[in-house]
């Protein structure tokens, strides 16, 4: 199915695994992928650096508000931004600090709200009917809270709050704005940092990324403001 063919697709965090994952589904239904990385050595473990129709833009800062709008404004018509890049830390409140706290509110909900405001800005520009898709990443914690890592799930809440706020202000332009919420992901780095859990049942980067996939396809016709777990058995 070829239903991205000829669309263009911004995927922050398509280095990562999620990220790569997303994009490779991506150009398999005929996107052009237009992937930034935040420096050589993210860029150099991109799985599919070099073909024809990804775009990789190396050394941008999504928390640099003038890189983010510069990135995008020189973007060709855009349907699509998927948001995928963050970062994640716990620690209990008595050991965080002020700096740690806003790091995490700077990767996870910084990065989300300037792209998510650049690419708003870039899909209206393009002028057409169908409108265009947002997809942002939460987290699990941001809707069922757990101790010791509030940090993290204080921004990642942010990111659910924004998510469902701008699906309401753009839903009249038919660009509809969702996010994926995932549990822990079965990675090879969580399944290091967590080798006595049960693996089998954390989702796979590719159930949530085949997820995020379908809310940024034309194939969603009428999903907007949803917070759509994805947590396997977890």
């Amino acid at each position: 199915m070829q239903e991205f063919e000829g669309r263009h697709v911004v995927i922050t965090g398509g280095c990562g695994a999620l990220g790569s994952a997303a994009v490779e589904l991506l150009l398999g239904r005929g996107a052009v992928c237009h992937v930034p990385a935040f420096n050589e050595r993210e860029a150099e473990a991109f799985d599919h650096r070099g073909h024809e129709r990804i775009d990789l833009a190396v050394g941008l800062d999504l928390t640099d508000e003038s890189a983010v709008q510069d990135y995008y404004a020189d973007l060709p018509a855009l349907y699509a931004s998927l948001h995928i890049a963050g970062g994640f830390a716990m620690d209990p409140i008595a050991k965080t600090s002020l700096e740690d706290f806003r790091r995490m509110l700077d990767m996870n909900l910084t990065t989300c709200f300037l792209c998510c405001r650049e690419a708003v800005k870039k899909i209206r520009a393009g002028g057409g009917k169908e409108g265009g898709r947002i997809v942002n990443v939460s987290a699990k914690p941001a809707l069922t809270p757990a101790g010791g890592m509030l940090a993290y799930t204080t921004s990642k809440a942010g990111v659910a709050s924004l998510t469902q706020c701008l699906a309401e202000e753009v839903r009249d332009e038919r660009i509809w704005v969702n996010a994926v919420v995932p549990s822990i992901m079965d990675t090879p780095a969580n399944r290091e940092a967590m080798p006595d859990a049960d693996h089998a049942k954390w989702p796979g980067v590719d159930d949530v990324a085949r997820t995020i996939v379908f809310l940024a396809s034309p194939q969603n016709h009428a999903t907007r403001g949803a917070l759509v777990p994805v947590y396997g058995q977890s």
